[in-house]
């Protein structure tokens, strides 16, 4: 027997943006204030550098005022209402002190930052309820039902019960959780359980709701209600996880309750107290309205958003969309990567690896005449055998009297022979010495992880043909890249059958394995691994991944081939399927971090220095506003050097 390794040639998909993206964003309040202020705020900037009319720009900036900041200040007077004080309110409260004093284009700026930020987060959990909704369009509204007498009702799915008997006509996408009675077909179930090519279902085997039917025809009987369905599951696990994940904060809103205790108080007694005392209204308000200007968190703000905003940029620009800061941020503390593998680590597309033949035939023959078989079939497994023939030069013989069987393969007559191409379950009417060696090679593929497809010409085998998912290019390399940058090999966690996830791993040099998971084993498996103490990062792409991805600390799904609901339940997107910008992502996060801490100390000195001034001495009040208008202008160049591709570490 020969053997013959063949080289795949790679594949690439898009993704066409869905319609009326931008209405249903605007549809949401926040985002029109947010847009409204932010317009408003830049048509005050450019009439105030042009020395336009002060009643002009000042009318421009406060309708900015009043745009962007009724829902931070809605917000900071519920606090009050619950007894707390959060930087909401000190924001507005700042950006009305700093326009009390003239300093309106400081406030406007701050309340421009605070409207932005809650237009993201309203975007941000819009999307994620719109992704999970449509995930239920995966399951059939309606199915066959068959009545004892044999008759056929159509009936809503909803409405069948535990052992109703359902038929699933070709093409159809399967109604019900259910085990088939009768029938053979292959089901395509990747939506459940990740697995790149059909599987055979024959009496006994349990089908999945919401997944497709190939070409056999089957009759099943529900075992599972509709709400307790495997894609329901899939559903409730993506809400549940999505509203139990704690909500991270960037570092400022850590400490914004004492902070703004901290500065409310500070200014009260600045202005109460030297009034209490015989002081004079005007000045000491003049004291009070520049401590709060001096102590306002603008540089602390500007610290923390330009260095994480500029990462964003620059992970945009490399083909990584990550969507929020509070994301950016929560990548530098990534300790573990899991990896989903079909569509992941491997490209999700069947190739052809190798060609094991009998002494009787060449490699190459064997191939042409299979691929003239499968011509016709619209199966993975026939589209991958013809794609290798055509790759290789080799014509495709037509082909006549084609028949197809589900749960077995394909014939047809080509060059005048009777070719089939099929499962090993072909070489069940072979007497078994007969078929040794074809046996062993269908063993050999098997054990390396491969599909193994038997081709027998006029009733005898010839050979085996061994196709594979392949791994992607740079899937070893990010493999050793993640290991070293986080100090701990990653996992792989799959539906796929145990030996393909074994031999995957192998190759990408993944040593924790756990295979034949279904989406809920996966959310156990991420909360396992985060009991002891690691902090999560999944890649995934597919709706078997998406409770997941909500569950992990941090999700990122494949752009290209991600289902709809794993691209929107994810924190972040490789947008080419680049697996090398993983650890290069998570690099730059850390970067990020270096540059927020450092613009932190920078800020902060100069609101120590600032405030001791005039509480200690005399600070004028351009001398205030001028320090601290520097110190917002130092910290926000030091974030714009992350926007330098230099600070692009990404792995070749």
């Amino acid at each position: 027997m020969t053997s013959s390794t063949l080289s795949p040639a790679p594949v690439t998909t898009g993704r066409p943006a869905g319609p009326g993206l931008l209405a249903r964003f605007w549809a949401l309040t926040e985002v029109r204030w947010a847009t409204i202020a932010t317009g408003l705020f830049a048509l005050g900037s450019v009439a105030q550098l042009l020395d336009g009319p002060p009643a002009l720009w000042w009318a421009l900036y406060l309708a900015c005022y009043a745009a962007g900041g009724w829902e931070p200040a809605r917000a900071g007077l519920r606090a009050l209402r619950e007894r707390t004080l959060d930087v909401d309110l000190l924001m507005i409260v700042a950006a009305i002190g700093a326009a009390s004093i003239g300093q309106v284009f400081d406030g406007a700026l701050l309340i421009v930052i605070f409207a932005t930020s809650g237009a993201l987060e309203a975007v941000a959990t819009a999307r994620t309820a719109d992704s999970v909704r449509a995930l239920l369009d995966l399951a059939p509204e309606r199915a066959t039902r068959l009545l004892p007498d044999g008759e056929e009702e159509v009936v809503d799915t909803t409405d069948l019960a535990v052992d109703d008997v359902i038929r699933i006509r070709p093409g159809e996408r399967i109604g019900a959780d259910a085990v088939v009675l009768d029938g053979a077909s292959d089901v395509d179930q990747a939506t459940i359980t990740g697995e790149p090519l059909p599987v055979a279902k024959t009496a006994g085997d349990e089908v999945f709701a919401g997944t497709l039917n190939g070409t056999g025809a089957l009759v099943a009987q529900v075992h599972r209600p509709a709400g307790e369905s495997v894609i329901a599951r899939i559903v409730t696990l993506v809400e549940e996880a999505s509203a139990t994940k704690a909500k991270t904060q960037l570092f400022i809103e850590k400490v914004e309750q004492r902070y703004s205790v901290a500065v409310v108080v500070a200014t009260l007694a600045l202005f109460g107290v030297p009034l209490a005392l015989g002081a004079e209204l005007q000045p000491t308000l003049l004291r009070a309205m520049t401590f709060m200007i001096v102590a306002s968190p603008c540089a602390v703000v500007l610290a923390t958003m330009p260095p994480l905003l500029s990462a964003i940029a620059l992970a945009g620009r490399n083909g990584v969309l990550v969507k929020s800061a509070v994301v950016m941020e929560r990548l530098a503390d990534t300790s573990l990567v899991a990896f989903d593998k079909t569509g992941t680590l491997t490209t999700g597309t069947p190739r052809l690896a190798d060609i094991h033949t009998t002494a009787g035939i060449d490699a190459f023959e064997l191939l042409r005449l299979a691929a003239g078989a499968e011509n016709p079939s619209e199966h993975p497994l026939a589209v991958a055998v013809v794609t290798a023939a055509r790759e290789r030069g080799l014509p495709v013989p037509p082909a006549s009297d084609f028949d197809s069987t589900p749960g077995r393969g394909v014939s047809a007559l080509v060059d005048g022979k009777r070719v089939a191409v099929g499962r090993p379950n072909l070489l069940d009417e072979q007497p078994e010495p007969d078929t040794a060696e074809i046996r062993r090679a269908v063993t050999d593929a098997q054990a390396a992880g491969h599909t193994a497809v038997v081709v027998t010409v006029d009733g005898q085998p010839q050979g085996v043909l061994a196709l594979a998912d392949h791994i992607r290019p740079q899937a070893a390399a990010t493999v050793e890249s993640l290991t070293a940058l986080t100090g701990a090999t990653p996992v792989l966690l799959t539906g796929d059958n145990p030996g393909a996830a074994r031999h995957l791993a192998a190759e990408a040099g993944i040593t924790d394995t756990h295979a034949g998971l279904l989406p809920a084993d996966k959310v156990d498996r991420v909360r396992d691994i985060q009991t002891q103490g690691q902090r999560v990062l999944l890649v995934g792409d597919g709706v078997n991944d998406a409770p997941a991805l909500a569950t992990a600390d941090l999700g990122v799904a494949m752009g290209r081939q991600g289902s709809d609901l794993a691209l929107q339940t994810a924190d972040a997107v490789l947008v080419r399927d680049d697996l090398s910008t993983v650890p290069a992502v998570i690099d730059l996060s850390r970067r990020a971090r270096r540059v927020v801490k450092a613009n932190l100390l920078i800020a902060a000195a100069f609101i120590v220095v600032l405030v001791t001034w005039d509480l200690i001495g005399h600070l004028p009040l351009p001398l205030g506003v001028a320090g601290h208008e520097g110190s917002t202008v130092i910290v926000g160049l030091n974030g714009l050097r992350l926007l330098r591709q230099s600070a692009w570490r990404q792995t070749t």
